[in-house]
């Protein structure tokens, strides 16, 4: 210990636990600009960032300031209830991290109780329905980017923070173009910070600076793992924003209800994939997204089937890779009478794609409203086959339907829409 050292630790050890408290557990002394509660009469605080930047740790600090203030209940909403658990409650920058002891909340299940009587409910962004019943007054949700229904989930929080004179609330996130942020950065209501992880490398390992920021620094991915920027468009993606076209109505042809179903239909599953299209002159029209997650063979048969008489469609079209004769005698349980196509992938998922991203590149396809989920993951779609990291369900759906409709086939049955 130097000379400096010795003297700091001397000035600390004269100072009162009161004393102590206060100059070095204020979050408002220690925290950057962007990291404090913004002034002004909002009702959603954005927080985007680059991974490092301090989002848990002002997610955290938040929460433990509405505690002190005794605001209560509050939501701490993650992605899935281990997450919550693991980064916002338990992680490094977690709660139980940034409370002082005499401060810190017990947790009993999934909810957590301050020593002052303030709660707070830990709760799951894959389940939306389990917002329905309880209320609140303030919510801290984190990497709502990663949510799998963000807007579902997101509407359904809306409605229990109905608590107290001013319900708000935090989210805090690494962006991705998904629907629900451009929602949150067009509504007044929304204040926005943006913090690069370069602005907190003080706090962050020498060797994570240089090898992973000094690598990605200036490309892309960098800009928004790195510098928190909402990239609306993937490099070299078959699809880009820009080439979606609105449908306005008018005859509509030939309608196929395309499947790309699961490989087990488990919990852990992939998502099966269910696209109507229709033919529409020259091109095709996208009519409704129906995709079903975690779904048992007999749960998404019946959606298809439903969709098939909803749209009245000529024909479910079906991919058969890994269900075979299967998956035809699946559809037949619910309805023996709907026709059933099937379709077999002798090529990877970007080739057989190609062509359809040609036809949206001419605008012979069109989409009727409602269908962001469907286009945020064709504009994930990259050459790995993958859509974010997960499997492109919807997307290997659409592909098999205007393949069908518009590269192949039979000729259209017209009738009105």
């Amino acid at each position: 210990m130097n000379a400096s050292d010795a003297d700091g630790a001397t000035q600390v050890a004269a100072l009162s636990d009161h004393e102590v408290d206060a100059r070095y557990c204020d979050w408002n002394e220690w925290a950057y600009d962007q990291q404090r509660e913004p002034p002004g009469d909002w009702t959603t605080w954005l927080f985007m960032g680059g991974r490092g930047c301090g989002k848990t740790r002002t997610g955290a600090e938040w929460v433990r300031g509405l505690a002190a203030r005794k605001v209560s209940p509050i939501a701490l909403v993650g992605e899935t209830m281990s997450e919550a658990l693991a980064i916002m409650v338990r992680g490094e920058s977690g709660l139980f991290n940034v409370c002082l002891d005499k401060e810190r909340p017990k947790l009993r299940g999934y909810q957590l109780l301050w020593p002052n009587g303030v709660e707070a409910t830990l709760m799951s962004a894959s389940d939306p329905d389990r917002f329905r019943g309880p209320q609140f007054a303030a919510a801290w949700c984190d990497e709502v980017a990663k949510w799998p229904d963000a807007e579902a989930a997101w509407d359904m929080l809306q409605f229990s923070l109905r608590l107290g004179e001013r319900p708000r609330q935090l989210a805090t996130t690494t962006p991705r173009p998904i629907a629900l942020l451009r929602r949150l950065l067009a509504d007044p209501k929304t204040v926005v910070s943006r913090m690069r992880t370069q602005d907190n490398h003080a706090h962050l390992a020498p060797d994570f600076m240089e090898s992973v920021v000094g690598r990605y620094r200036g490309s892309v991915l960098g800009r928004q793992e790195l510098d928190g920027e909402l990239i609306e468009d993937l490099p070299g993606a078959l699809w880009q924003r820009g080439m979606f076209r609105r449908f306005e109505g008018g005859p509509v042809g030939r309608i196929l209800v395309a499947v790309d179903p699961p490989v087990t239909g488990t919990a852990r599953s992939d998502a099966c994939g269910i696209v109507v299209a229709g033919r529409v002159g020259e091109g095709a029209v996208v009519l409704e997204d129906c995709t079903l997650k975690q779904a048992a063979p007999l749960a998404w048969a019946r959606r298809a089937v439903a969709a098939f008489h909803a749209h009245e469609a000529d024909a479910i079209v079906v991919e058969v890779n890994q269900g075979g004769d299967l998956v035809r005698q699946v559809i037949g349980q619910v309805d023996t009478n709907v026709p059933v196509r099937t379709a077999r992938a002798n090529r990877s998922k970007w080739l057989r794609a190609e062509p359809v991203a040609a036809l949206y590149g001419r605008g012979l396809v069109r989409h009727v409203e409602g269908l962001t989920a469907l286009e945020d993951e064709m504009c994930a779609f990259g050459a790995d086959g993958k859509s974010d990291g997960h499997s492109p369900d919807r997307v290997d759906a659409l592909v098999w339907a205007v393949t069908e409709l518009l590269l192949g086939g039979e000729g259209p049955r017209v009738r009105g829409l």
